[in-house]
């Protein structure tokens, strides 16, 4: 791996773990292997470093939402299988993480990718929706843009509540109230 892709490595891993006020640049170099020169040879600073780690986040956040919202089956069985994905609760969501940072919301530049990438899903389910709505596969009378941001709520607040109670059944338990008003909200 170039030392390149092992900084954002790194710093994608620092930051999901500890945030982004709690990640020196020093850590970054002992995770990744690599010396101080390197990482300014490839990097202006942490805030650099920390959004090409955050892009690179978020392309794999899409690509994996992606996978399962555009797939095959109706629009209930997808957004059922964007729900019932298999994640790592009690790690949380490497975008929604960086929500709790005071750093991050605090630079334009820093938050910028967590918003486009959170932007992104809420869309991306909205549209799901909406061609439920259309093959009547969903009721005529739902928002797709409320249900899209119920979803994404659903999912990063069963983080919370996983990662509160060191415990993945408060993910799933989330997970499955959602996939129960998706049920009901079928035509």
């Amino acid at each position: 791996m170039e030392t390149r892709d092992r900084l954002i490595s790194a710093t994608q891993e620092l930051l999901w773990v500890r945030g982004y006020a709690a990640t020196s640049p020093k850590d970054i170099q002992a995770a990744a292997a690599a010396g101080q020169g390197s990482m300014y040879h490839h990097f202006r600073g942490k805030e650099d470093l920390a959004v090409a780690a955050l892009e690179e986040s978020a392309q794999r956040m899409r690509d994996d939402a992606e996978s399962l919202l555009m797939g095959q089956g109706t629009a209930v069985e997808r957004l059922e299988s964007y729900l019932r994905r298999q994640r790592d609760s009690l790690r949380g969501c490497r975008m929604g993480r960086m929500t709790y940072d005071a750093d991050v919301l605090a630079s334009p530049t820093l938050l910028e990718p967590v918003t486009k990438t959170l932007d992104w899903l809420v869309e991306t389910i909205a549209g799901v929706i909406r061609q439920g709505v259309e093959k009547d596969e969903l009721r005529a009378d739902i928002d797709p843009a409320t249900l899209a941001c119920t979803i994404a709520a659903v999912v990063q607040g069963g983080y919370v509540l996983a990662r509160a109670h060191g415990d993945t059944s408060r993910f799933d338990a989330a997970v499955e109230g959602a996939v129960d008003l998706l049920e009901r909200a079928a035509a």
